[in-house]
């Protein structure tokens, strides 16, 4: 008789639930991805790619979405669940100049998770901005910009759907979609290719 899997934890069962419940935007493309084995004895991942339809595959912002959970409590984390995410979209070149963008993307992250009640401890992460010049056979695709947020919290309780949705808003936020909450502009949306 073959071995079984270990059944998972009711605690880490009910975030599954509550993750796989969650209603995000419908300008993203999200599906279940294998998640990393080696960071905690429970993991689930998700992807995501900004559409501006259901029927384009012009592809606007880019992101994953890892949830950890470790009945031990690893002290980095400050409890059983330990959220890791990124997101990244590109840019006109002139916000991508912006001094103040790194500061815009954080905050949309925060104010995206607070906006649906999610709770969490113990935030952290990066904002990059990344200026590119094309050379010599990539010349033709001038310069570009992309804004990357990488980013992870400790949720409180195994309600991960508001987690869920708070990093879908920033991905379409940051790709220049409509923000769904009153009083925040969007980024310009970008509008040239680059291979």
């Amino acid at each position: 008789m073959p071995d079984s899997a270990p059944p998972l934890p009711p605690e880490f069962e009910a975030a599954l639930a509550s993750l796989r419940a969650a209603a995000p935007r419908t300008e993203l493309r999200i599906s279940e991805i294998p998640a990393p084995g080696s960071l905690a004895p429970n993991a689930v991942a998700l992807s995501a790619d900004v559409t501006p339809s259901r029927h384009d595959d012009s592809e606007l912002g880019t992101g994953r979405f890892v949830l950890l959970h470790d009945e031990s409590e690893p002290e980095a984390w400050g409890g059983r669940f330990r959220v890791v995410c990124f997101a990244q979209a590109p840019l006109e070149t002139d916000i991508g100049l912006d001094p103040f963008l790194a500061d815009v993307a954080w905050s949309w992250l925060v104010d995206a998770l607070d906006a649906r009640g999610a709770r969490y401890i113990a935030a952290s992460g990066t904002a990059t901005k990344i200026l590119s010049t094309g050379f010599g056979e990539l010349a033709r695709q001038g310069d570009g910009a992309q804004i990357e947020l990488r980013a992870s919290w400790t949720p409180l309780d195994s309600a991960i759907g508001p987690h869920v949705e708070g990093w879908a808003e920033l991905l379409c936020m940051l790709a220049g979609l409509p923000p769904r909450s009153e009083g925040v502009t969007p980024l310009p949306r970008r509008r040239t290719n680059r291979g």
